[in-house]
């Protein structure tokens, strides 16, 4: 019985962190506040809407009309496009983190990571009727569908912003900046990433010629 009520309780709350991302849409800077400050937020709710956010861009390739995306299917990796979300995602998370740590952000990783997921909420919502809606218009009227799928991209973006500022109780000019710091900490990441992956590529095949060679003198 007491199992059954833990688990009634854990659901109610999942769902009702998940409609909470409907009240972050529309009421952002109290919304994001709350997320974090009053746990209204879950990183189930989190993990959720990032599955969405996925899912949703996937979908994109296969149901949006062919007026708008043109897919080659024998070039796409699903893995290495999953990647391509997941990847920038996590160094968002990591970089912004970082630095705001250095300069007394009050926001935690785990809270980065859920605020920038929360953050994500519009991408699903205005995507998939756009898929939709990309089948019944011509070219000439998908100039409203293009205006709309940039909006959910603007729209994404300013509230991860706004969200950041709210979970590190930043001022909205500090909030700015490290936005832009954070960026560049992604490609100084990218960057360091780079040189890593080279030095031990070039290891490996050192390695491997030094076999080759001790193979051959057997």
């Amino acid at each position: 019985m007491i199992t059954a009520l833990t688990r009634k309780e854990t659901w109610n709350r999942y769902f009702d962190s998940l409609k909470f991302a409907l009240y972050i849409m529309t009421h952002p800077l109290d919304g994001f506040w709350d997320l974090t400050h009053e746990k209204r937020g879950t990183y189930a709710a989190a993990n959720t809407i990032l599955i969405l956010t996925i899912m949703a861009r996937l979908m994109r390739l296969r149901f949006t009309s062919f007026i708008f995306v043109q897919v080659y299917w024998e070039e796409v990796n699903i893995f290495l496009y999953i990647a391509s979300i997941l990847f920038p995602l996590a160094l968002w998370v990591i970089g912004n983190w970082a630095l705001t740590t250095l300069f007394d952000g009050k926001g935690r990783l785990g809270q980065v990571y859920m605020a920038t997921c929360y953050g994500l909420t519009p991408y699903p919502l205005i995507q998939i009727p756009l898929m939709i809606f990309s089948n019944f218009v011509t070219v000439e009227e998908g100039q409203f569908y293009m205006v709309l799928s940039v909006i959910s991209l603007i729209y994404c973006a300013l509230w991860i912003v706004a969200g950041m500022g709210q979970i590190h109780e930043f001022s909205a000019g500090k909030n700015l900046l490290f936005t832009v710091a954070s960026l560049f900490a992604m490609l100084v990441m990218i960057f360091i990433l780079m040189i890593f992956f080279s030095m031990v590529s070039q290891g490996v095949f050192y390695f491997i010629s030094l076999v080759r060679e001790f193979l051959f003198r057997l």
